[in-house]
């Protein structure tokens, strides 16, 4: 415990004062479709390009971000509001030192706050920005008022699907709520589990010229990902599979996916901040 808390107060001494942290919201339509798995593995390989990560589990009540690593966290977000501490205190660490925020159970509408306890968490957020060059929201899947609250708050949203056609229907209708809350919000398509590059390139083409058909708006492809058994293997090891199977098909695949994003241009300047944002929506109902 003690060596868990030196590592995480000598990496926010080391981080403070650099420039805010990018959000990313990574969503589904439905369950099932590995976006939680996805995300673990993500955080990680950016860690592996030298950024300095947090995993914010916001499926409260559900959330499996610790089952998925092995982990038994001590503190999750809930305890936050119940014992009004500070967010840096219910920080976890997972493999490799990633940093996690585990979800927690009983407060099934985080943001069904009051002013004054809606700017004790706008403070304590704050200070996370200042610390990480990402912050990752890893949702529940499908679609309430308080999570399309939080994604359309966040610089970017993800959104994972598969070539099932259910998947494809699901992953439509997020993205159909997504624009109706805010069309600005920039949205990347994460094919997962395809047979191939081909398919999966194939399945972004008809999800995107139904979006931009229907809805009027793009949706832009962050990457394809192999269907693999390596994935489920490590799953079952409660291991993330860039740690558990680094030469797999799939592992691979993830690391170029990262190196491609991190080599284009991620301006996420904006008028309104992350938590601006948010208390816009929370407080216009």
């Amino acid at each position: 415990m003690k060596d868990q808390a030196e590592v995480l107060r000598r990496r926010i001494q080391e981080m403070e004062g650099e420039k805010q942290a990018k959000t990313i919201a990574i969503a589904s339509g439905k369950g099932g479709v590995g976006k939680s798995n996805f995300c673990i593995n993500f955080a990680l390989q950016l860690m592996r390009n030298d950024k300095k990560v947090l995993i914010f589990d916001l499926d409260i009540g559900m959330g499996n971000i610790d089952i998925l690593m092995g982990k038994s966290p001590r503190r999750t977000f809930v305890d936050l509001f119940r014992e009004e501490m500070s967010i840096r205190d219910i920080i976890e660490l997972g493999p490799e030192s990633l940093s996690y925020i585990a979800g927690g159970s009983g407060l099934s509408h985080i943001f069904e706050l009051d002013q004054t306890k809606f700017a004790y968490f706008q403070s304590e957020f704050e200070e996370l920005t200042k610390s990480f060059d990402y912050i990752l929201f890893d949702m529940g899947a499908g679609a309430t008022q308080d999570s399309l609250h939080f994604i359309s708050s966040a610089h970017e949203a993800i959104v994972v699907t598969t070539p099932e056609p259910t998947s494809l229907t699901d992953g439509y209708a997020m993205i159909k709520h997504l624009v109706h809350k805010d069309k600005s919000l920039p949205i990347k398509i994460l094919v997962n589990r395809s047979l191939n590059e081909k398919n999966g390139r194939n399945t972004f083409d008809r999800l995107s010229l139904v979006v931009e058909r229907f809805l009027e708006a793009e949706v832009a492809l962050l990457g394809v990902l192999p269907d693999d058994r390596s994935v489920l293997e490590a799953v079952n090891k409660q291991q993330p599979f860039v740690i558990d199977r680094p030469k797999s098909k799939v592992s691979r695949s993830l690391e170029e996916l990262v190196r491609d994003y991190l080599n284009e241009s991620h301006s996420h300047e904006s008028p309104l901040s992350f938590v601006d944002k948010l208390k816009r929506f929370v407080f216009e109902r």
